[in-house]
């Protein structure tokens, strides 16, 4: 089995991080040149706004619903996405960074008896100890485990795909 640990609203929830009065409101993070929205909190999402949307063209509805708006500051990015790393080597020794805020990790040979547990041991950590909402997809192939991240940011919380039943059942633990 393979685990897909990926960072909700990565570069969003890094500027909440030092700003814990932001925690429920709309934030947005723009492109180096301030182009483009490159990153959403989930209030923005719920207000229509689209990925790579060009800011000129989305500023009315960002200043109309009070959204704090950020510059990207990938070296703050970068510092917290190596601390994930390092917090997530705790639970395989077989780690892939897949990007500044994913990871995939081998779980063969680890025995683990209940990944429901294993999968909220990951989040527990990684909120208490670096503040980062995380999913958790597990399945035996790196697509499928990325599939089942990307269901388990819908049910804020994790997914594993059976193995041994079928494909296309997800399990929400």
């Amino acid at each position: 089995m393979i685990a897909l640990v990926d960072c909700n609203n990565f570069f969003a929830s890094c500027e909440r991080l030092f700003r814990p009065e932001l925690a429920n409101k709309p934030v947005a993070v723009l492109s180096s040149n301030d182009g483009c929205i490159v990153a959403r909190s989930n209030e923005v999402k719920a207000l229509g706004v689209k990925m790579g949307a060009p800011h000129f063209m989305v500023k009315d509805i960002l200043e109309r619903n009070n959204v704090e708006i950020f510059s990207s500051n990938f070296a703050l990015y970068s510092n917290i996405s190596q601390r994930i790393i390092a917090e997530l080597s705790k639970f395989s020794p077989k780690l892939e960074v897949y990007s500044i805020d994913e990871a995939f990790l081998d779980l063969t040979g680890l025995n683990i008896k209940d990944y429901a547990k294993w999968a909220s041991n990951i989040k527990t950590l990684i909120q208490k100890n670096i503040g980062m909402p995380v999913s958790v997809g597990i399945a035996p192939t790196k697509t499928l485990a990325k599939l089942a991240s990307e269901y388990a940011k819908r049910t804020n919380g994790s997914c594993w795909i059976d193995p041994f039943n079928e494909k296309d059942k997800y399990y929400r633990i």
